[in-house]
């Protein structure tokens, strides 16, 4: 009871620098996250510290000692002698649409590539991948033969955070009612449990995008950020994304993918979580709209780019392939029968 008071009273010095625009070190950051999930603070102070990140921005030594912490702490799965990538979003944009990074996950294992998708429910959206897979009968596991055998016969596994990151569940319900973007919007797409080599990641704005390529060079990995210069945390075709890779920076534009500019409203998602559904099964079907199916298409065909050294154009013509042949779909389907049987 003694040591938890210490650590309270720690807590409250930490959160009174931090008001007076203090920044944590590294290894302040990494304790605080590591302390949060073996119970030593209350919630109060939880919901405090988390506050704190949403009136004032994060610092790269901040987010690399949160980053060390959930990944010191998660329950591992790393994939040896596997090339995989994770498609993934920070959210947190506040754009409701509809699952693009989850769609086109499957779409890039329809073209051939691994992919281990970390993902949850949704917190700041209505609905998260994990509740659109759930949804469509994917069951979540952290069994490593059954992640295996979806890598194999699938092309793709399913992470759902909450099972890899025990350490989150101090701060999973708070999340919750908080019901807004915060710092760990940022994180979740670093703290991949299966350690993929290649990463294609979104984020909501573009600090965070240069964060991230300093934090992917420093971890040698090979990576593509995005970042749409209207706010969304992936490509979303309605104006210029910046990309930011290993060795280059540049603007992407709707014409690079050879397809025209959509508008905001035709990407928009479900307000549910049944309908949300019913917009990726209409789209992983082939049957999206122009403006969906190339959406998807430019997302998937980053991250095939991504793992095979290629252009833009050249991934989206692949991935659009392994969309409308119905490829992606048979991925879904193979994963939903693979999850009957677990």
């Amino acid at each position: 009871m003694g040591r938890c008071l210490e650590q309270r009273a720690i807590m409250k010095t930490i959160l009174n620098r931090l008001i007076n625009h203090d920044q944590l070190s590294k290894s302040e950051a990494r304790e605080v996250l590591v302390n949060i999930s073996e119970g030593k603070y209350n919630s109060s102070q939880i919901a405090a510290f988390i506050t704190v990140y949403m009136m004032r921005s994060i610092t790269v030594e901040e987010l690399a000692g949160f980053r060390d912490a959930l990944l010191d702490l998660c329950i591992a799965v790393p994939f040896e002698g596997y090339n995989t990538i994770d498609l993934c979003g920070t959210g947190g944009d506040g754009k409701d649409t509809f699952n693009i990074s989850t769609l086109s996950s499957f779409v890039a294992a329809g073209a051939g590539v691994q992919v281990t998708k970390h993902g949850n429910y949704g917190v700041s959206s209505v609905s998260g991948s994990s509740n659109v897979m759930e949804h469509l009968g994917i069951k979540f596991s952290s069994n490593k033969d059954f992640l295996k055998r979806c890598l194999d016969e699938a092309g793709i596994c399913v992470l759902h955070a909450p099972l890899f990151h025990p350490a989150m569940k101090n701060v999973g319900p708070i999340r919750r009612e908080l019901g807004v973007k915060t710092f760990f919007n940022m994180l979740g797409p670093m703290v991949n449990p299966a350690f993929p080599q290649n990463q294609l990641v979104g984020v909501f704005n573009l600090e965070l995008a240069r964060m991230y390529g300093y934090l992917y060079q420093q971890a040698n990995k090979n990576f593509t950020i995005l970042h749409s210069i209207d706010g969304y945390d992936e490509i979303s075709l309605t104006g210029a994304t910046k990309a930011i890779r290993n060795k280059s920076e540049r603007m992407l534009y709707a014409e690079d993918f050879g397809v025209k500019q959509i508008t905001q409203k035709e990407i928009y998602g479900g307000d549910t979580i049944e309908s949300s559904a019913a917009i990726f099964k209409k789209v992983i079907s082939g049957k999206g709209t122009e403006a969906q199916n190339n959406v998807v298409a430019a997302n998937a065909g980053m991250a095939i780019a991504t793992v095979n050294n290629l252009e833009p154009k050249e991934g989206f013509d692949l991935a659009k392939e392994s969309l409308l042949s119905g490829k992606g779909l048979e991925r879904l389907n193979k994963l939903i029968e693979l999850s009957k049987n677990h």
